[in-house]
Formats: structure tokens, C-alpha cells, sequence
């Protein structure tokens, strides 16, 4: 199993330097992939433009990937969107993975001036435009309405390439019924929500399967999943970092008691055990740890992570 985490001190996200310093310590522990997500209009924690932190990650690390958890395509102009992906596959030597989505908050479509009921539309439109060009075929409209029987054919290609061919790889974050089906008929894997419990995630897991096979699609044998870890020694540690989670769930309406479905935390046996379990029950070949954990210092953050690296090869 491939394990790989998101910074775990996000005070200083727009610190490039701060955040530079976290990939490096993650690919020091051995870590499959350093995640950024995207989001807009959020104040502090807003990332409107991760690719470009990853740009600034990719300077100052060289084996470790770089994942984005949900690069908005419905907001963005195709073409443009596959050169800038070209472009940081290229400089990091071919270490992006390119997680996609669609969107969720009605006020960034409003702010985009995109209907919010045309994500899904635009996501596989937006998202098939970029796949041409990243294998090199012409990206202008209309590319052989010559002018007269002498004019040669126009075309303009994608430069540069990318890295990774025929295209960059791509996973898809989904939540929901109609963008798992998407997701499944496209081919590509699914990328689970942090917060959707166990249970869901098998139904989820198995739906994603049966409208792939309904769509004649093979599935890469990719199943990555991100949830929230935390490993401690100290019982008193645990209980602190489930109580912060607990917060976390009941601010976002979910249910609190349901920590353990949504989250692993625990001392180092009960977490290896839950993420067997994880790998049994769903097929889990990567883990995101969604670090970060409120009131837990960055230090303990980092002795919770290298617990988890340790983990990789007994799981």
C-alpha cells in the first residue's frame, strides 16, 4: 500500500517556503505523494491555484508525486488548463497525479459565471478537450476549413507534452450517486470523500464497479482513499485528537459519534488493524492522510506520519 499525506500545518499554507519544507520532510519519511486541494473564497484556507504551490514543490523535491485532490475543470478554459498541467508534469519530471472534480459551493459557480447545473457537462467536456491535446492532436476548431484548395490545413498542437503518456495520471473526486457514474464511465478511478464513512464508501466502491463493467470500462487497479489519521503512543493524545475530529464532524452537521467510520485514530496496533480492515473491506491501494489535525502541534503531526510510513509494509 502507498501511503501519502496533505501539509499538516496549514497556518502557513502561503508560505512557500514553510510549505516546501513539509514536502521535503514528507518525502524524507519514504511518502508515495505530497496532495494539495483547490478551493476558492475561504479566506486563510483558500488554494485557488494549486498546481502552482506544486510548481514550488516540485523545485525542492524530486521523487515524491505531486497530487492535486480536485482540480475544478468546470471553471476553467480547457486548452489553458492542459497547458498548465503539461507544464508542471514537465517540470516535475512526470510526478503528477491530477485529481479532478466538478465543484460543490453554488457562490463559486456564481463567481465564475458558470451554471452550477452544467458541472457534469462541462466536467466531460472540458475534461475530453484536454485529453486530445495531451496526446497531440490539433487543438483548433474547425482545423480543415482551408480558405482555398491551396491552404494547407491549420493545425495548432499542445507544447509541451506531457511527461507521462499518453496523459498525466488521472483520478476523480466524486461524491454522489450521478458522479460515480461518471466517474465509472470514463475509466478512471474514484477518489473517495474524507468524510463519507466505511460503509458508504463500499457501496460507493461497488457502484463505481458495476456502472464501469455497464460501460464496458476496465478499472485501473486504483483505489485511493483519503481519510484523517492520527497515531500516538499516549491515550491522552488519542483521545485529544478524536475529540478534534468529533468538533470537526458536528461543525459540518455530520454525526460525531461516528468518528471511528470516517477517521483513523488510535494507538499504533489499532491503527494498523483498521487500515487492514480498510484494505480488505474496499481494496485500498493508497492512503492520503489528511493531516492537520486542530490542537495537534506539528510535531506531533510528524511523529504520527512517520508512524504511519513505518506502517506501509505491514498492511
Amino acid at each position: 500500500m502507498k501511503i501519502a499525506t496533505t501539509p499538516w500545518d496549514w497556518t502557513g499554507l502561503h508560505d512557500v517556503q514553510a510549505l516546501c519544507a513539509q514536502a521535503e520532510l514528507a518525502e524524507s519519511l519514504g511518502l508515495h505523494s505530497f496532495w494539495l486541494p483547490e478551493s476558492h473564497f475561504a479566506g486563510q484556507r483558500s488554494i485557488p491555484s494549486p498546481l502552482t504551490l506544486l510548481a514550488a514543490v516540485a523545485a525542492r523535491t524530486r521523487r515524491i508525486g505531486l497530487g492535486c485532490t480536485s482540480y475544478l475543470l468546470p471553471i476553467r478554459h480547457p486548452l489553458q488548463a492542459a497547458e498548465e498541467v503539461a507544464v508542471l508534469d514537465q517540470l516535475s519530471g512526470g510526478r503528477l497525479i491530477l485529481g479532478l472534480g466538478r465543484g460543490l459551493q453554488k457562490e463559486m459557480f456564481s463567481a465564475f459565471d458558470v451554471a452550477s447545473k452544467d458541472k457534469r457537462s462541462l466536467f466531460a467536456a472540458n475534461l475530453a478537450q484536454m485529453r486530445r491535446a495531451w496526446r497531440g492532436e490539433s487543438v483548433l476548431h474547425g482545423a480543415s476549413d482551408a480558405t482555398d484548395a491551396g491552404h494547407p490545413e491549420r493545425v495548432a498542437m499542445l507544447s509541451p507534452l506531457p511527461v507521462q503518456r499518453p496523459e498525466p495520471e488521472l483520478w476523480v473526486a466524486a461524491f454522489g450517486p450521478l458522479a460515480l457514474q461518471q466517474v465509472a464511465q470514463l475509466g478512471l478511478p474514484y477518489l473517495a470523500s474524507p468524510m463519507e464513512t466505511i460503509t458508504a464508501l463500499e457501496r460507493n466502491y461497488a457502484h463505481h464497479r458495476e456502472q464501469a463493467a455497464q460501460a464496458g470500462q476496465t478499472l485501473p487497479q486504483v483505489v485511493p482513499i483519503m481519510r484523517t489519521v492520527y497515531v500516538a503512543d499516549s491515550a491522552a493524545q488519542v483521545a485529544a485528537a478524536r475529540q478534534s475530529v468529533q468538533a470537526e464532524l458536528r461543525g459540518r452537521g455530520l454525526d460525531a459519534d461516528a468518528v471511528d467510520d470516517s477517521a483513523i485514530i488510535g494507538e499504533p496496533d489499532a491503527v494498523r488493524e483498521r487500515l487492514q480492515e480498510y484494505v480488505a473491506r474496499l481494496g485500498m491501494t493508497h492512503l492520503i492522510v489528511r493531516a492537520g489535525i486542530a490542537g495537534i502541534d506539528a510535531q506531533q503531526q510528524v511523529s504520527s506520519l512517520r508512524a504511519v510510513a513505518r506502517m506501509r509494509c505491514t498492511v
